[in-house]
């Protein structure tokens, strides 16, 4: 693998307090929803964060937020190093390309517990896991999957692109194709996985899976003639996430305390 198409997945944990002056606004949301008596929703950006140490996190979380008594949600924002992941509703035969070229591509395939499809993970895709207590939020599972989908259309429209969510289909929808998709899990009615919102992801990766059957997959950047913002992009997922699911404070930091990260080199390229 050439040297130019690595990327090094390092770096240690840590939580520092993002400020205005650090170059990245704390959002200040005004909800359309029912307030949250006052919590706030808790958001760590945690950069590129290998798959496992994603779902490890979340299970600590789960655990923490399940033995609590009011509303204070989490939100971790991230990206994943090349990955696919198979859904509660996905087949095999969603893969677009052999498990043989794949290896030899050192992108993994895993079964993972949540609903939804066949999902591609890789830098430039915004993996987006709100971990909220339903229950005390008055919420089912139906309704986090509308608020969470109407967040991400929201943010696509912010950028100016036509874009909606089905009924009959999770995920968000273009004229072009499909550029989010859906697929969550609840834990001790905790809210788990989540979404995932292609920004400037390679294309070459949409193509390895059929994330919807006989439906593509695109990204932001495909829809858009200038460059996206992936700062600019995370500021306006955390600012409609919040909204959608009336909080009216954010705390947002950068990494996280409890986070374990790895070593080693990835493909950044299809």
């Amino acid at each position: 693998m050439d040297a130019d198409r690595n990327r090094l997945l390092s770096g240690a944990g840590g939580s520092d307090r993002i400020t205005e002056n650090a170059g990245v606004p704390v959002p200040d949301p005004r909800a359309d929803h029912d307030d949250v008596n006052g919590e706030p929703l808790e958001t760590h950006l945690l950069g590129l964060v290998d798959f496992d140490a994603a779902l490890a996190l979340q299970e600590r979380t789960i655990y923490d937020l399940s033995g609590r008594d009011d509303r204070l949600g989490t939100l971790l924002i991230c990206e994943h190093p090349p990955e696919i992941t198979l859904g509660r509703d996905a087949s095999r035969r969603d893969l677009l390309v052999s498990e043989e070229e794949l290896a030899a591509r050192e992108i993994p395939v895993r079964w993972t517990p949540r609903g939804g499809g066949a999902i591609i993970h890789a830098p430039g895709q915004l993996a987006i896991y709100p971990l909220l207590p339903l229950e005390r939020l008055g919420l089912g599972v139906h309704e986090h999957r509308r608020r969470l989908e109407g967040a991400l259309v929201a943010v696509c429209h912010e950028l100016r692109l036509a874009a909606k969510r089905r009924e009959s289909e999770p995920g968000v929808w273009t004229r072009y194709g499909q550029a989010a998709y859906f697929g969550a899990a609840v834990k001790s009615w905790v809210s788990c996985h989540g979404a995932y919102l292609n920004v400037t992801i390679d294309p070459g990766f949409l193509k390895l899976v059929a994330a919807t059957p006989n439906e593509p997959s695109t990204s932001l950047q495909a829809l858009r003639l200038r460059p996206v913002s992936m700062n600019q992009v995370r500021e306006a997922v955390i600012r409609h996430v919040a909204e959608a699911f009336g909080y009216r404070r954010t705390h947002t930091y950068v990494g996280h305390p409890l986070l374990v990260r790895t070593r080693r080199r990835i493909c950044t390229n299809a």
